[in-house]
């Protein structure tokens, strides 16, 4: 799923979904393949294309990060634009060929997935699978509380009907 930054004159279609003004770590959390597995496994799907959905995003289990874990997010973001930048005039449908990546882009996004990983856990994750079962233990147990208050039984009623 492209994820990029856009000019402030851009206007979405209803099939773009735009964060305003958004924190420029987030982006390199979205283009992680942490992220991307979470979409592939919850996102809907039109024929054989990914359909992002809010629900992609609002259900995703983010990091917990810092000030200083922020500034590392970013300047991996600032690289992985860098690296698209190096393509121009190349498109990211272009860029993001998985027989033909740029070599620096590669690279970049290799790192950013280094770094998101380690947010998460210190141990590598072997796989895709290893890291969207992270995250669904993650959404479980941050859910968990509100499953439980939803649960409680309700007071019965005097009232006889």
């Amino acid at each position: 799923v492209p994820i990029c930054l856009l000019d402030k004159n851009v206007i979405g279609s209803n099939k773009l979904l735009i964060l305003p003004k958004p924190e420029l770590w987030i982006m390199a959390v979205l283009t992680s393949a942490m992220h991307m597995g979470w979409m592939r496994t919850v996102a809907g799907r039109l024929e054989s294309r990914y359909s992002y959905a809010p629900n992609v995003y609002n259900s995703f289990p983010w990091p917990v990060v810092d000030d200083a874990k922020k500034v590392r997010l970013e300047a991996s973001a600032k690289t992985i634009i860098a690296a698209r930048d190096a393509c121009a005039p190349a498109t990211l449908e272009e860029m993001y060929d998985a027989g033909g990546m740029p070599v620096e882009l590669r690279k970049a996004h290799k790192a950013n997935d280094r770094l998101v990983d380690r947010l998460y856990r210190k141990e590598s994750f072997g796989n895709e699978r290893e890291r969207v079962e992270h995250l669904f233990n993650l959404f479980s147990t941050r859910t968990a509380p509100l499953v439980a208050a939803s649960a409680k039984p309700r007071r019965k009623s005097n009232k006889r009907s």
